[in-house]
């Protein structure tokens, strides 16, 4: 079942508890054909809508500037599944706090850059979010 699409605030921090929850999750992209995923770990609520951090360098960033589409997934504990699709918005908005948060979480994860405001780093936006909560059984609405 469908997560009811609100570009709320409410909705970003039901999708906000499900990826932080744990200490990582996966966010794939599709390219030529070939689907890639990759550990995410960072996110935030910023103007009601859910924010990630990446480099301009990582495949990822190249990934989506060819096609925003992709889909992430998470184990949310005590409840299921969480699979969020959406398309990244590109126009990187971060206000200074999350350009903050988002540089100091990739330096604690070994990573390194000249400070929050490194150009190099990159935030996009989740647009159009679809989120499903399932388990072995059945796929189950997240109530909002």
């Amino acid at each position: 079942l469908l997560l009811q699409k609100r570009p709320d605030e409410e909705h970003a921090q039901v999708e906000q508890q499900a990826v932080t929850s744990v200490p990582a999750w996966y966010l794939a992209t599709s390219v030529d054909g070939q689907p890639h995923v990759r550990p995410f770990s960072f996110a935030q609520i910023q103007d009601g809508k859910l924010w990630f951090v990446t480099a301009r360098t990582k495949d990822v960033w190249q990934e989506l500037l060819q096609n925003q589409r992709f889909e992430a997934t998470s184990w949310w504990p005590g409840h299921g599944w969480l699979i969020l699709r959406g398309h990244a918005g590109l126009d990187d908005q971060a206000a200074p706090d999350m350009r903050e948060a988002g540089w100091k979480h990739l330096e604690r994860l070994g990573e390194h850059y000249e400070g929050a405001g490194d150009p190099t780093l990159v935030f996009f936006s989740v647009e159009e979010p679809e989120a499903f909560i399932c388990n072995h059984d059945e796929w189950v609405p997240v109530e909002l």
